[in-house]
């Protein structure tokens, strides 16, 4: 049995090592034999942690022997983003100039995870900035879909969507600040979610610079997993306080037991804003479906622009790159990564760092009224990932790629971090081989209705099954 307690889900897993059936060494010792035999190809994983994983397993048995769990995840072996701080290792973020940027200590992330009981067993790839859609860099190289190799694992949290998709840990972190979960959630064909900004901590202490404010107010630390309970334990443990961040804000019942608790959902599955694949529209189509069989009164609305919040989206952070982190990578980034940020910021008016911005959250104030008006009427509203299924690999640095295509394409979950909102993807229409998804939308501090609505489809689609990956012909 220990030999596949790999497949097992977070949830039963915990529950397994709690009631004595296996013990987290078991549960960890499997994990490890999976990432050994599968990681190989698919470049997921990129630090290794076998020592540490099975001192933390013996650590989490024997204190379960003496007190009992520590938290919702005990002895669960799961990988967190190689841009999340480990105590002692580099925080590379995808940058060859970073392989020997040691943390002093945990950061938010890892601490947390820890104290829920987790034992961490790899730290999962990113492109380099973490700022592309799409998971290559120049230090760690490429990572791979398990489905299918020919298309993209979704960036920037790719490697913990295709190690959890292919079972290498019960569940994966990655950070969102334009689609990071969401995205490799949906390019992989498992659940991920967006929480509403700071409710998970997300300090650094290797940082040697404090973020700037549109990356502090739109950047959120999220998991990805192949079940909805997983999701929620995991967000339980994540959301842990941390006086290091100063933008958390306290957790009230959000990531509570699910009840079922239907409501209003507004159905988006066409747009004149830009390109739609009809598998795209299928998938929304066939989640509304499955909602109004659970319940729920779906109806075929447009909600406020997509759009207009990703034109929002790009002026904002667009410009704040051209202050901070886009200096980086003028300086670090690899080629792929200057490519891809002309494909952010080309053509995006400039805004002085006076009048222009103050006036630029002013706007972001009338958007966001726009989004709560709204979610009164309408508490979810269930749309795209991106309107097109997942790309090919390395899609957003071909030639002659379409930039206001591209950027029109990925609205949906490009536009809505600025302000806030919290987004969960959920794989509607995944088969072996074929991922596909829809995402659901939520006012702020609502993610509970995202949990109860993606635990109602997730009994329609069925159980997600770790994928045994196809490899490169």
């Amino acid at each position: 049995m220990s030999n596949d307690l790999w497949r097992l889900s977070a949830a039963d897993l915990a529950r397994g090592i709690a009631a004595g059936h296996f013990t987290s060494l078991e549960a960890t010792e499997s994990a490890l034999a999976r990432m050994d035999a599968v990681n190989q190809p698919l470049n997921a994983v990129v630090d290794t942690l076998h020592d540490d994983a099975r001192a933390a397993a013996r650590a989490a048995d024997a204190t379960l022997r003496r007190t009992g769990p520590l938290g919702p995840l005990h002895g669960v072996p799961v990988t967190v983003k190689i841009n999340a701080d480990y105590g002692g290792r580099a925080t590379t973020n995808g940058v060859v100039a970073y392989k020997d940027h040691i943390a002093p200590e945990d950061g938010s992330v890892v601490r947390n995870l820890k104290a829920g009981g987790a034992v961490i067993i790899g730290r999962t790839n990113t492109p380099c900035y973490s700022m592309r859609g799409f998971t290559s860099n120049d230090l760690h190289g490429t990572t791979l879909n398990p489905h299918d190799p020919a298309i993209t694992a979704g960036g920037s949290s790719g490697g913990a969507g295709a190690a959890t998709a292919a079972g290498i840990g019960a569940m994966g972190h990655g950070n969102d600040i334009g689609g990071s979960v969401r995205h490799p959630a949906y390019c992989n064909g498992i659940y991920g979610l967006r929480p509403t900004a700071g409710l998970a901590p997300a300090f650094n202490p290797s940082q040697v610079a404090e973020r700037l404010i549109v990356s502090q107010m739109a950047a959120v630390q999220g998991p990805l997993a192949r079940t909805m309970e997983d999701i929620r334990l995991a967000m339980q443990a994540l959301s842990a306080p941390d006086p290091r961040d100063i933008w958390q804000i306290p957790v009230n019942g959000e990531y509570d037991p699910v009840t079922h608790a239907p409501c209003r959902v507004a159905l988006h599955a066409e747009t004149d804003e830009g390109p739609v694949d009809p598998a795209v529209s299928a998938a929304i189509r066939q989640a509304g479906e499955m909602l109004t069989d659970a319940g729920y009164e779906v109806v075929e609305v447009t909600p406020p622009s997509l759009w207009e919040a990703m034109e929002f989206w790009l002026l904002s952070l667009g410009n704040e790159m051209r202050a901070g982190l886009g200096l980086l990578m003028e300086a670090h980034g690899d080629w792929k990564m200057k490519l891809s940020y002309q494909v952010l910021t080309q053509g995006i008016p400039e805004v002085d760092t006076r009048d222009g911005f103050l006036k630029m959250y002013a706007r972001r104030s009338e958007l966001l009224r726009k989004w709560q008006l709204f979610f009164q009427d309408y508490p979810l509203l269930l749309t795209a990932v991106t309107w097109t299924r997942p790309m090919p690999a390395e899609h957003d640095v071909s030639e002659g790629l379409d930039y206001d295509w591209f950027r029109r394409a990925t609205a949906p979950m490009s536009g809505t971090p600025t302000l806030g909102l919290p987004g969960l993807s959920v794989p509607v229409g995944t088969v072996p081989g074929v991922p596909m998804g829809v995402q659901l939308l939520a006012g702020r501090h609502q993610d509970h209705r995202l949990l109860q609505a993606g635990v109602a489809l997730e009994r329609a689609i069925g159980q997600i099954l770790p994928v045994d990956p196809v490899l490169p012909t």
